[in-house]
């Protein structure tokens, strides 16, 4: 079979290996894949894999071989999956890769914004501790996250590991999730959206996007928050409307966001959480772990076996 992965870069810039791919057929694999190049590139390819370049109906109604697409991420809106559907071309994507690291970058987005470690890094090497006639420096308020309130919108595979981390801090758990009340554990809440945004500390996104939610935290829904608040979003950028996000900060509506993604990846230099005050934003990075691209290569292996083996796994159901 002739495999072709359009976007390879960002799974494996260097640091993994691609000889189980390679064993699997005739591989040839891109770095980067521009729109205009997919079907030169695509073409002949019995399985194609992608993880951010777009295949519309119009590129799938050109490729004839093409029997199977494998969606490098867990979300799957790259590719038009009814188009697929109704060429009998297989889609599958990656669930739960990421879960333990993007847990872990929600506390580490906490944690920078309540104990303030970047700014006092950036001030030490600046010479103020250095200058300092306390044993001790500090020009900003410190947190304690004990006992604070945390809501979790979405409570699937990250928003449930994000909720046990927040449980080992000793923190309080909240969730607006379809599952019911006797589905969740007894040290999980659960509230409605409106109730968690405006008593919680901390407000943090593991939903899906959707049409319906596009731009769901407004200015509305910012207004309930609490002044001390903080946001966080390693979910999608599009749930927030941005520019109302900005306006909330600068007015001082919030006290911080902590942000791993935003609507448009990479940003327009004229984003207006760029510049927004206490925004702390990283690259869409937290799912990008040595151990989640480990993970994430193994399932993609995984799922190709099992289509060459007539037993396809992790199907995209659209």
């Amino acid at each position: 079979m002739k495999i072709v992965l359009l976007d390879g870069y960002t799974l494996n810039p260097g640091d993994l290996s691609w000889n189980e791919l390679n064993a699997l057929g005739e591989c040839t694999i891109y770095d980067r894949t521009a729109p205009k190049e997919v079907l030169e590139r695509a073409a002949g390819a019995d399985i194609l894999l992608t993880n951010k370049t777009a295949l519309t109906a119009g590129h799938i109604a050109l490729l004839p071989d093409l029997k199977y697409i494998g969606v490098l991420t867990t979300g799957y809106n790259v590719v038009d999956v009814p188009a697929a559907k109704e060429r009998g071309i297989a889609v599958t994507n990656i669930p739960a890769y990421s879960t333990p690291s993007v847990g872990q970058m929600v506390f580490a987005h906490i944690l920078n914004i309540t104990q303030q470690v970047q700014r006092h890094s950036e001030e030490v090497r600046k010479g103020r501790w250095t200058n300092s006639p306390d044993f001790c420096f500090r020009d900003t308020p410190l947190i304690e996250i004990l006992g604070k309130k945390i809501g979790l919108i979405g409570l699937g595979q990250t928003g449930y590991h994000t909720a046990r981390i927040a449980l080992g801090f000793g923190m309080k758990v909240w969730a607006c999730t379809s599952k019911s009340r006797l589905q969740l554990p007894p040290e999980i809440k659960k509230l409605e959206i409106e109730q968690i945004f405006a008593t919680c500390d901390i407000v943090s996104l593991h939903c899906p996007l959707t049409e319906e939610n596009r731009g769901f935290v407004n200015a509305d829904l910012l207004s309930l928050m609490k002044p001390a608040a903080i946001l966080i979003n390693t979910g999608r950028g599009g749930l927030i409307n941005e520019q109302d996000l900005a306006n909330a900060l600068n007015e001082g509506k919030l006290y911080a966001a902590g942000l791993d993604v935003l609507s448009t990846e990479p940003p327009q230099a004229d984003n207006p959480l760029l510049t927004a005050r206490n925004c702390y934003i990283t690259p869409h990075i937290a799912w990008a772990t040595f151990a989640a691209r480990r993970r994430l290569m193994d399932i993609m292996i995984e799922n190709i076996k099992a289509f060459q083996n007539g037993k396809p796994v992790n199907n995209v159901v659209c």
